[in-house]
């Protein structure tokens, strides 16, 4: 039995040891006053940094769940690795000599199963990439150079070749001391009637590697026609390599993503490749599976995803299966702070065909198309009805609502249900109606919605339109809010312009939408003499709107108005409705900037000279609206 490690030589390897450096390899760490550091902590999920590290005494503690400990403590946590095997792999680092009581060293059992596993990995990885450098490898050397890879990037990313045979690594890692029971323990060997033979063979690999950049795991492509196995053949489930918790490429990205607060998830170990190659540093996939919860914390923690920035954009492939991956990466969504984008290649390329294709810039140039993974995820799930029919416009309305319902950003979505009702071709009351009916069903049975609704002659004219009252302590509203209180109780104060833009304008709420609708109607089919007259005026807007809102008409018509003369009451009537205005102005010219920035001038530039031409007229408005 290996004798335990002098106390003495512990307490130099702590002292040794920049826990700051080491905490960064796993947390976005940023400075919290002199001599101290916080982050996201790596033992518990959370969205505002609790993880404080002080270098200067060399520990760390989270104010959320309470972990602390020193340098050691750190890594035995997240490694999983025992006292022994963490002290003897940070004195290796800064190549400190232990000693042992009795004078005993670590024999092969004492270093650890870990360590043996990671050191055969390590092996089998330099194995195979000298393997690539062989004329029996000239098939995947065929293959790199296909996609626009040379020598040197394969050296870089450590691609190598498993050549064909039975047993060539299974031989090589036996040379190097290893026993059966470890080669199977790694994932790389398969067991048969005869013994243990090579997983991996005639293809190329992609050796996957832990966040501190130790080789964990591989993945194998297929190159010959006669390899009967699937397209991609990755290591199984072992101690090193867990799939839901692994994202190719991290080791290289982590730094630039927390620099740029910005992660790009692809769908291959080439198109990671390709994006770093091309200039975009933050790119990782996933190793055979979809990005689920488990990459969510890793990717939070390098993002610093505490609500102050931060983007995720997913390049998905624009066929169905990347639509339907699409869909999985909304459902975690939600589980991010930072804003979730898609950027989809019109043509259907992935990143290394792009890459191939038209060059590094478009490659760049990919990530300016991104739209939010909200708007995709609706837009792909409207693909699957037929929007012809009014029964396709239901469906398709009973699929998305719940969609624009989950929007984390409350005030966007009345935004998206109006334009929801654009792209079915139905009423903005309607869509609105059904997003906020999803939006109070309990999680999993809002699919079940039924929007009730049917062409107007045919609507039954003895079933009142509901109405939610809206929420009095939402900012959102306050400005509508305020509006229809002016025009409720002095309209006479109110000019032509005013009225126009008032009557020009969208409310975001339903109920604000059926009073404006109301006031509206009434005004235009009233005089000017009869809009002078407040009781008969108010009495016509309560017989006009539908009786659920009656009550809340009638508390319009008496909250006080912030105004103490009528020279003041003018001024403010002609300010709230002019503030309305303009917000919608805004509102528009955001919608019109986004959208711009996701059209291509060069593939659309029709569309992109009509947004630009709206842009500019609604700039001009807006400018002629600031002068009166």
């Amino acid at each position: 039995m290996a004798g335990l490690i002098r106390r003495e030589d512990i307490d130099e390897v702590r002292s040794r040891t920049d826990i700051r450096e080491i905490v960064e390899g796993y947390v976005t760490l940023k400075s919290a006053g002199i001599g101290s550091y916080k982050g996201l902590c790596p033992f518990h999920d959370e969205r505002t940094p609790s993880f404080h590290v002080r270098p200067q005494y060399g520990t760390y503690h989270c104010f959320g769940c309470d972990e602390s400990g020193d340098v050691i403590a750190f890594l035995m946590a997240l490694e999983h690795t025992t006292f022994t095997e963490t002290v003897e792999r940070l004195a290796a680092r800064i190549g400190y000599e232990l000693h042992y009581e009795q004078g005993q060293g670590p024999d092969r059992e004492a270093v650890g199963r870990r360590q043996r596993l990671l050191d055969a990995h390590k092996v089998a990885a330099e194995y195979f990439q000298a393997q690539l450098r062989t004329r029996g490898a000239a098939e995947a050397q065929k293959y790199l150079g296909e996609r626009g890879f040379t020598p040197q990037d394969a050296q870089d990313y450590g691609v190598g070749y498993a050549p064909k045979g039975w047993d060539h690594l299974l031989k090589h890692l036996r040379t190097r001391g290893y026993n059966d029971d470890e080669l199977e323990a790694t994932g790389m060997f398969s067991a048969g009637n005869r013994g243990l033979y090579d997983r991996f063979r005639g293809r190329l690999i992609f050796p996957i590697r832990g966040i501190g950049g130790e080789v964990i795991g591989f993945g194998a492509r297929k190159l010959y026609d006669d390899d009967q196995g699937p397209k991609y053949l990755n290591t199984p489930e072992t101690q090193l390599y867990k799939k839901s918790q692994v994202l190719y490429g991290i080791e290289k990205a982590k730094r630039q993503i927390a620099k740029q607060r910005q992660v790009v998830v692809v769908e291959g170990y080439t198109d990671v490749m390709s994006m770093h190659l091309a200039g975009v540093p933050t790119a990782v996939a996933t190793c055979g599976t979809a990005f689920g919860a488990e990459h969510i914390k890793i990717v939070r923690r390098f993002l610093s995803d505490d609500g102050s920035g931060g983007e995720v954009v997913f390049t998905f492939d624009g066929d169905a299966a990347g639509q339907k991956a699409a869909l999985r990466a909304f459902e975690e969504d939600q589980k991010f702070m930072a804003q979730t984008f898609v950027a989809v290649e019109p043509g259907g390329m992935d990143p290394c065909e792009l890459r191939l294709a038209k060059g590094d810039a478009a490659v760049r140039s990919l990530l300016n198309s991104k739209q939010p993974l909200f708007k995709f995820a609706i837009q792909a799930t409207m693909k699957r009805f037929d929007l012809n029919t009014l029964e396709g416009k239901v469906q398709a309305l009973r699929a998305t609502a719940p969609i624009v319902a989950q929007i984390r950003d409350v005030t966007l979505r009345p935004a998206y249900a109006r334009q929801l009702a654009g792209w079915l071709g139905l009423e903005v009351a309607d869509v609105v109606n059904a997003v906020e009916v999803a939006a109070r069903a309990p999680r999993g049975q809002s699919q079940g919605y039924e929007p009730r609704f049917e062409p107007p002659v045919e609507q039954p004219q003895d079933v009142a339109p509901r109405f939610q009252l809206p929420n009095p302590r939402d900012p959102m509203l306050r400005a509508e809010r305020e509006a229809l209180e002016v025009v409720v109780q002095v309209p006479h104060l109110l000019g032509d312009t005013e009225w126009e833009q008032f009557t020009a304008v969208e409310c975001a709420h339903p109920a604000h939408t059926a009073i404006h609708d109301a006031v509206s109607a009434v005004y235009s089919g009233a005089g000017a003499h009869d809009v002078q007259q407040g009781r008969a005026w108010v009495e016509a807007l309560t017989a006009a709107v539908p009786e659920q809102l009656r009550g809340y008409v009638a508390g319009l018509s008496m909250r006080a108005l912030p105004a103490s003369n009528d020279v003041q009451l003018q001024r403010y009537a002609a300010g709230v409705v002019a503030h309305l205005f303009d917000r919608q102005i805004h509102r528009r010219q955001a919608d019109l900037r986004a959208q711009l920035e996701r059209t291509d001038s060069r593939a659309e530039p029709e569309a992109f000279q009509a947004i630009s031409r709206q842009l500019m007229e609604l700039e001009v408005e807006r400018r002629k609206l600031q002068a009166d």
